[in-house]
């Protein structure tokens, strides 16, 4: 039976696939569709994220992590240029330590 998956996978994936019986079938990307698809996979996880049990939550975020590291070498950034980009912003706007939830503005 075929399952449709139109997705970006893991490097090993098609190995495990096929080492449990099945045949991927799979194809490379081009460098412009590469990144469109991670950043597709980053909404995928993401939503995971947001969805997983607490006790799968670590599982998750790290998912999550491995896309976002994945995006910014596919644009040519730097990890630690994006970790000195977020210091900035939390300097100058904060963090999410205060809990603060804005319901409306008047």
């Amino acid at each position: 039976m075929r399952v449709a998956y139109n997705k970006l996978v893991r490097d090993q994936i098609p190995d495990i696939i096929a080492a449990a019986g099945s045949r991927p079938s799979t194809r490379v990307l081009d460098h412009a569709s590469y990144q469109g698809a991670l950043r597709s996979k980053l909404l995928e996880e993401a939503q995971e994220a947001e969805t997983a049990p607490d006790d799968q939550l670590a599982s998750e975020l790290a998912d999550v992590l491995e896309v976002l590291r994945a995006l910014a070498q596919a644009h040519d950034m730097k990890w630690e240029d994006i970790e000195l980009e977020a210091t900035r912003k939390r300097t100058e706007r904060g963090g999410f330590d205060r809990r603060i939830f804005l319901e409306h503005v008047d």
